[in-house]
């Protein structure tokens, strides 16, 4: 299967290089990839990093009409899948969704892929995993994802990739304000507000969203509230100061399986961010540099009932968890000579909690854990641009860990920029993950002597322009290996977390974007990924096409997504494959007031992602979009 698959790719990229167009002014061409900041937390053009780096843009995020940024992933990125398990929301603890595979890598919790907002990691302390229900479309100007380990930059748990957030900020003087309310199948409301200001020096972002559905099955409601604010002041032409937070809160119900169905299995779970940061820019003659100082806290209460059957006892006790994640990263790039560029960069975080139940009879409580651990790491990065096409990049960090002691991460590669627009890059690089403290520390199965998880990964990748810019193709071939994945197995009869997995993975992954005609846009994606070893919610095959059009009136487009051989089960093994057909549509009635439509799974397929958890068939969601 892997040579044929390689065979089509060969074939493709032969018949499209020829390709010239007689229409070079008829068609707005495809812009040069853009400047990102998650591959070296610098902004840097795309096309000098070795690893690949995919950017979503707000264009992209909002015509999509999703609340949250997670089904545009899935959709946008070959080799990511996300799970779900209804309309909106995701949950958490037992029944909960908004796992993330990247190239088969994604923990169960997931904390294998590091999430950021501006840079900065999200994730629960105890558990080591993000929430994916923080994540709103209506906060985000961008999203950048790295496809691969991104350990050398940002630690732990960026062993399989990462997922950068960058939140809307104005570039300009202005004052713009977003405001959407939307209304859909099971009494779904997506409602929320935007606005954006720049005077002079001084920049904000402000927003709030309100979500809520019945869900499509019994005891499966869900209703969240999210608010974000950043506020910036450019101190000089050099020096700029941000401020920024952002607050969720949300109720969600887990219905159980069809097999074995729930009541009262619901969860209240606050989370909230905050951070200030400093950052620098220099270009004066030969001398550059740039970098920042950022002092970040994130944290968050869980309380958790854990329900019972129809007809049995109800629980007589909560579970109950705070946690925080705190931590200061400093980095300063400098240019010792002509194409060079070096940074320097060091971390610290310091991150833990207490859980405890709380017995509903008496209010009286019992301590699960409570334990805090710190990590400290250095990095350096050396990134050289040998000649005009060609460049190569070197780093390494050390990390130290409260608990398992040194680990460190190196990452190597080559860029070669060629003639007709023409990139090829090579990559070898190291990712990690410390053991959280719900595997080293809580229930049975609890074990402190865990190591950290490691992978090394092996990438190539091709990317071009052609037909005057209209058309962007790209190829991407990979091996992966990971070792001391920790599972839990009977030892003398009782469970034990240990690390005994291992993991291989080799995958192609291929995208194109082509501009078809004036407002009129291609785009396809699709990941072959063949795993030594069964990994839950990462599809063999995963395919993604898309066509949109953009008229000064109306905008339509709409997508087929087809997902083959994705395993729901181990024990038992179960596999699903199913395809959908989506569609969404955006009428100008007055001025910046737009009319919405949205449609899901318009061939009401019969499919689940988590096992037991049938999706919703056909569903709709309408409203009003106002901009002024």
């Amino acid at each position: 299967m892997m040579k044929h698959i390689l065979l089509l790719i060969i074939c493709f990229a032969l018949f499209v290089l020829p390709v010239r167009s007689e229409e070079q002014d008829s068609l707005r061409p495809i812009p040069i990839p853009e400047v990102v900041a998650t591959g070296t937390r610098l902004q840097t053009d795309a096309r000098l990093l070795p690893m690949t780096v995919n950017v979503i843009g707000e264009e992209r995020l909002t015509e999509r009409q999703q609340t949250s940024i997670m089904p545009t992933l899935t959709e946008e990125v070959p080799g990511l899948f996300v799970t779900q398990r209804g309309m909106i929301g995701y949950g958490v603890s037992t029944g909960g969704s908004g796992g993330v595979k990247v190239r088969g890598i994604g923990g169960q919790p997931n904390t294998d892929i590091l999430v950021l907002i501006d840079g900065l990691p999200q994730y629960a302390g105890i558990y080591g995993h993000p929430i994916a229900d923080n994540y709103q479309t209506v906060m985000a100007e961008r999203v950048e994802v790295i496809r691969g380990p991104a350990s050398m930059y940002y630690g732990s748990n960026a062993m399989g990739g990462v997922i950068n957030i960058v939140t809307r900020q104005p570039r300009q003087d202005t004052v713009l304000t977003d405001l959407h309310l939307n209304y859909g199948s099971f009494y779904s409301v997506d409602a929320g507000a935007v606005n954006q200001a720049r005077r002079g020096r001084f920049h904000s972002a402000v927003g709030f969203n309100y979500t809520r559905t019945d869900g499509h099955r019994d005891n499966m409601d869900f209703d969240q509230y999210n608010g974000f604010l950043r506020l910036g002041y450019d101190l000089n032409s050099n020096w700029q100061l941000t401020a920024s937070g952002n607050v969720a809160y949300f109720n969600s119900s887990n219905p159980g399986t069809i097999s074995s169905p729930l009541e009262d299995n619901d969860m209240h779970v606050l989370r909230g961010m905050a951070a200030l940061s400093a950052e620098n820019q220099y270009e004066e003659g030969q001398f550059a540099t740039q970098g920042a100082v950022r002092a970040y806290y994130n944290g968050g209460r869980h309380e958790i009932n854990d329900g019972h059957a129809p007809n049995a006892e109800p629980q007589t006790k909560l579970y109950l968890h705070t946690d925080f994640m705190a931590g200061i990263s400093a980095y300063q790039s400098v240019a010792f000579f002509r194409g060079n560029r070096t940074t320097f960069g060091l971390d610290y975080q310091h991150f833990g909690g207490h859980a405890w139940n709380r017995f509903i009879a008496d209010g009286t409580t019992k301590d699960l854990i409570r334990k805090t651990q710190y990590e400290l790491a250095g990095y350096v990065d050396f990134h050289q641009q040998v000649v005009a096409w060609f460049s190569l990049d070197a780093g390494v960090r050390l990390d130290w860990h409260s608990q398992t002691g040194w680990s460190y991460a190196p990452q190597g590669g080559l860029s070669f920029l060629l003639p007709h627009d023409t990139q090829l890059k090579a990559l070898v690089s190291r990712g990690f993950r410390n053991p959280t403290l719900r595997e080293l520390y809580m229930y049975v199965p609890a074990n402190q002597d865990l190591n950290p998880v490691s992978l090394w990964n092996y990438e190539l990748s091709y990317r071009q322009l052609l037909w005057d810019n209209r058309l962007r193709v790209g190829v991407n071939l990979f091996y992966l290996h990971a070792k001391d994945n920790i599972e839990t197995r009977m030892i003398d009869g009782k469970p034990r977390n240990v690390n005994t997995g291992e993991l291989s993975n080799t995958g192609v992954e291929a995208d194109l974007a082509v501009r078809l005609w004036k407002g009129l846009h291609l785009s396809a994606n699709y990941s072959y990924l063949h795993m030594a070893n069964p990994v839950l919610a990462a599809p063999e095959h995963k395919l993604n096409v898309s066509l949109t059009y953009h008229h000064d009136r109306f905008r339509v487009g709409t997508g087929v997504q087809h997902i083959h051989g994705l395993y729901t089960s181990l024990t038992p093994v179960k596999k699903e494959q199913f395809t959908l057909w989506n569609a969404h549509a955006a009428v100008r009635l007055w001025k910046g007031l737009w009319a919405t439509l949205r449609a899901e799974n318009l061939l009401a397929q019969e499919y689940e992602i988590n096992a037991g958890f049938p999706m919703p068939r056909t569903t709709l969601m309408g409203g009003l979009n106002w901009k002024f």
